[in-house]
């Protein structure tokens, strides 16, 4: 695919520069849907001297393509040079920052990895070098509650390239182009009410089940409270009730609920309860044997206030767990 023409003058532009590294490809992936999100694109340069993103937005003010550029200078200083499209620039350029995690502040959790490690914890040791490894790793806070749920309810019982295409189907049938000089295929997903009025047999075709359809619509349906309620200038800063407020809309339970806030605010200590992956990843890692639930969240008790970077420092290295019983099945349901 082709970089974007950029001769139509951005709407907002952002540059800031940091001594530590800035790994988009690692902080954005966490938010992108697969190779083949339609709402997100990455290009990366020659040597990997730089990397490109694109971003298309819903946000509250209108749509919006955003496009982070980051540069690793000689010196080891890292430049990130953003510019947006649409009626939603100026909303995108402002929320920045907290987007590639320039609010994410590591500092506790090293200071804990140090005291653990130097106190001979091995797997404080371990986490620390992996830590040192990914230095450029943030969590990211993108402010865009309803882009999460929606992803989030699609991944409910599902696979992940079941979850995925379903994503790339809906957002590419009903979503809408990318403002400005956008790479072609870049498409911002439908608003709450295009969500709403996706009839059934789109849905069906895209493999989503009626539950998840009825759940991503009662989302849809108090998109604008969620996002008055929750809304925060500030990554890692959950508002009270947050979960609570998720949670009260039938069909969103807790593994949900932390799915979007891990997305949309960046919290860095919530877990993915019921995930059903992640307890034997973390256990495999810290123990090398699988856990269920309460075994993760045993395990990863001396790190609290810090558990979803653990989880994202630990994640980051592909750990292989063993799997058994059959494979789940991906069905197609798109020509039934």
């Amino acid at each position: 695919m082709e970089l974007a023409d950029l001769s139509a003058a951005p709407d907002a532009e952002l540059e800031l520069e940091t001594d530590e590294p800035r790994d988009l490809r690692a902080t954005l992936g966490f938010v992108r849907r697969g190779r083949g999100d339609p709402s997100m694109l990455r290009f990366v340069g020659a040597g990997g001297a730089w990397v490109e993103v694109w971003r298309a937005q819903r946000t509250p003010e209108g749509t919006a393509s955003l496009r982070l550029r980051v540069h690793r200078a000689v010196d080891g200083s890292t430049v990130v040079r953003a510019a947006a499209w649409g009626e939603g620039a100026e909303w995108s350029i402002h929320r920045v920052p907290a987007l590639i995690g320039e609010h994410d502040d590591w500092t506790g959790l090293d200071a804990r990895l140090d005291e653990l490690a130097d106190a001979g914890t091995t797997a404080a040791a371990a986490l620390r070098r992996v830590r040192r490894r990914h230095r450029g790793l943030r969590l990211t806070s993108t402010a865009l509650v309803l882009e999460a749920a929606v992803a989030g309810v699609l991944e409910q019982k599902v696979t992940g390239v079941e979850a995925r295409r379903a994503w790339r189907t809906l957002v590419l049938q009903h979503g809408e182009r990318a403002p400005g000089p956008a790479p072609e295929g870049l498409t911002v997903m439908p608003d709450a009410v295009g969500w709403r009025s996706i009839p059934d047999h789109d849905w069906h075709r895209a493999g989503v089940g009626p539950q998840r359809m009825a759940t991503i619509r009662r989302v849809a349906a108090v998109a604008n409270s969620l996002d008055r309620r929750l809304m925060s200038d500030r990554g890692g800063v959950v508002p009270d009730g947050a979960e609570a407020a998720l949670r009260s809309i039938p069909g969103v339970g807790v593994w949900t609920a932390a799915e979007v806030l891990q997305r949309s605010h960046g919290a860095p200590d919530l877990l993915s309860i019921g995930d059903a992956h992640l307890p034997h990843v973390i256990g495999t890692w810290f123990t090398g044997d699988r856990l269920d639930d309460a075994g993760m969240v045993e395990v990863l008790a001396p790190y609290a206030g810090h558990r979803q970077r653990v989880v994202r420092l630990v994640t980051s290295e592909g750990v292989e767990v063993q799997r058994f019983g059959a494979r789940a099945t991906i069905e197609d349901h798109r020509r039934r």
